[in-house]
């Protein structure tokens, strides 16, 4: 029985107290109900993530997560954009990535430098390692090695890689302006010729998968550049010339090429608000420029990141905080999103898992 206002128990029309026999049982509400997890239940990462969908907090988020993302690699018309921070390849997760392209769930990579450098370093056939007991930062320092939180990267991997990177970008044209996602290419395709071991670039070469570096400079790749620009002086060349607008009106053009826009984030930082920009930069050629361009709005958004709102950075701002950027289509209008709260090397694999067993299956139907 409903109040005047229309709902069970309504304080107005009981005289402020909860009455019995007014109080609601959840069902003319339409309440969804939530499951004790049952293990019994579950063969596979798929089920696993179905059993957490009906529980609760950050196993809810998960399991929600896993049927977005679902949603997005089964519908041809989604453009998914990725973006990745944090010491991911570090943390020995990039062939996820590799994964997530080989099975249609990434149409274009947006990246920290320093994750594509920590990655290329793996691709290459270079080791990291775990930190050792007892071992302070001085002592690693004058050995070579560079902590990244529990694991190691070696300076000589570094070295390595910018010995890869020195061949890579002497074949530049000399008169061909560089931006990130040229650079990356280029080296895509230089370890897809020469080197055996599976990694992001040249992965994301035979998938035709762009991948961006917004903050280019601000890794050890673009001191590789800048490094390779000196030696060319000294030896009397031209600089190579290094555009990031380049790299800004090609992501612009596939995305107003896309149909329909979902967003896979794994951190936050440059990668995660340089991709949700575009929204906002199409929107404003129109208004301020006079340039007519489609408007586009990601519809689907899936982010794990362990940074609460209150803190207040960027990564810890809600999609529904970008509907008012315009960024994001409301949810009232379609919208999908999971804000998974939890270090990302818990949570995305076995999200990945599960999502590839779903995507397996649905492709082995008969059409």
């Amino acid at each position: 029985m409903a109040g005047k206002h229309g709902h069970p128990g309504d304080p107005e029309a009981t005289g402020g107290y909860r009455v019995g026999e007014k109080l609601s049982d959840g069902s003319e509400l339409n309440l969804e109900p939530v499951y004790a997890l049952d293990l019994g239940r579950v063969t596979s990462f798929s089920d696993l993530l179905s059993e957490m969908a009906h529980t609760a907090f950050g196993g809810r988020t998960l399991g929600e997560a896993a049927d977005i993302l679902f949603e997005m690699a089964v519908d041809p018309d989604v453009l998914i954009v990725g973006t990745f921070s944090g010491a991911m390849t570090v943390a020995k997760q990039g062939l996820l990535i590799c994964d997530m392209m080989d099975h249609g769930l990434l149409d274009v990579i947006i990246s920290t430098g320093a994750l594509m450098t920590h990655g290329l370093v793996e691709a290459a056939g270079r080791t990291h390692f775990k930190v050792p007991p007892g071992m302070d930062d001085r002592a690693m320092f004058y050995a070579g090695l560079d902590r990244v939180y529990d694991t190691l990267e070696l300076e000589k991997n570094l070295n390595d890689l910018s010995d890869l990177m020195q061949v890579v970008m002497a074949s530049w044209p000399e008169h061909e302006i560089a931006s990130s996602h040229r650079i990356l290419e280029r080296i895509g395709h230089y370890l897809a010729a020469n080197v055996p071991d599976r990694g992001i670039l040249p992965t994301a070469v035979r998938r035709g998968v762009p991948v961006f570096v917004p903050a280019f400079t601000d890794s050890e790749l673009g001191l590789d550049v800048a490094i390779h620009n000196r030696i060319r002086e000294k030896n009397g060349k031209k600089r190579i010339a290094f555009d990031p607008f380049l790299d800004l009106e090609a992501y612009t053009e596939r995305i107003a090429n896309a149909k329909k826009l979902g967003i896979f984030t794994i951190g936050g930082g440059v990668p995660r608000n340089w991709a949700q920009q575009v929204g906002p930069y199409l929107d404003l050629l129109g208004s301020r420029a006079g340039i007519e361009m489609p408007l586009r709005r990601f519809q689907y958004g899936i982010r794990i990141c362990p940074e609460p709102v209150h803190w207040g950075g960027l990564s810890g701002c809600t999609y529904s905080e970008g509907v008012s950027w315009g960024k994001f289509v409301p949810v009232s209008d379609g919208g999908r999103y999971a804000e998974v709260m939890s270090d990302a090397t818990v949570a995305w694999p076995l999200l990945i898992a599960g999502v590839l067993e779903r995507v397996k299956a649905h492709r082995a139907k008969p059409a």
